[in-house]
């Protein structure tokens, strides 16, 4: 009896423990949020396009990309971010190397970042101008999950999912937002963008939607209707996660 009144007494007390933790880790966010007043957006999603495959479709199905740098999707990201952020924030215009953001390819959710760091808040602090700011908003491509084959999916892209009686295609755009100190250099939140009412049945952890039938998938590159579609993607879902990140 004394054993399980102990026991009780010790999980009520690590419940207290937790509970001050978590209470403790969400006001330090939220201060260290309502102390920021300039900030700095960094978009490095990238120009590339990936086709991939899952399902029954062939023993091929390995992922190829194109370019889109066209679309100047990076550009559109730091416009769409400026203009839903300038309403609390004093927006200003930074410098940075797109190519050097867009080449890191993993996501500090992965253990080996706990050991290493998170390398996007490295290159803000070495590769960014001008310094000083406030915060940094950086936009970056996300990782999903496709089906339970244990292979993934990222950024802006294409998957045609096939079966034994059908197939379809369905476009994502997988992105995530850290918000970094721009003294410290911590990372004072991060979230990757969630799916929204209109997504597939594929599950991707992520903005995504049915490709709509007459749209040419063989040139991306030069299809008005394959832009406006991940166009779309962004525009819905990117005020949704800014709220989501307490930003606006």
């Amino acid at each position: 009896m004394r054993l399980t009144v102990r026991r009780a007494a010790f999980a009520f007390a690590m419940l207290l423990v937790l509970g001050r933790s978590a209470g403790a880790l969400f006001e330090t966010r939220d201060s260290k949020l309502q102390a920021v007043k300039t900030v700095g957006i960094i978009s490095a999603v990238g120009d590339r396009f990936v086709f991939s495959k899952a399902g029954l479709t062939g023993f091929d199905n390995s992922s190829r990309s194109v370019s889109v740098a066209a679309w100047a999707l990076d550009d559109f990201f730091v416009q769409q971010a400026t203009s839903l952020l300038s309403a609390r924030f004093q927006v200003k215009p930074v410098s940075y190397s797109r190519a050097t953001f867009a080449a890191i390819n993993e996501s500090p959710l992965r253990p080996v970042e706990l050991i290493r760091g998170d390398r996007f808040k490295k290159l803000v602090e070495t590769d960014v101008t001008p310094q000083g700011l406030d915060a940094f908003v950086v936009i970056s491509r996300a990782k999903s999950d496709l089906g339970a084959g244990g292979r993934k999916v990222e950024g802006i892209g294409l998957v045609t999912y096939g079966t034994m009686m059908e197939s379809y295609s369905a476009i994502h755009a997988l992105y995530e937002i850290r918000v970094v100190d721009g003294k410290t250099f911590d990372v004072i939140e991060k979230l990757a963008a969630g799916p929204l009412d209109n997504s597939t049945d594929l599950r991707l952890a992520g903005p995504n939607r049915l490709l709509d039938e007459g749209i040419p998938v063989g040139s991306v590159e030069a299809s008005d209707s394959m832009h406006r579609a991940v166009v779309d993607l962004i525009t819905r879902s990117l005020p949704v996660t800014l709220e989501d990140m307490h930003l606006r």
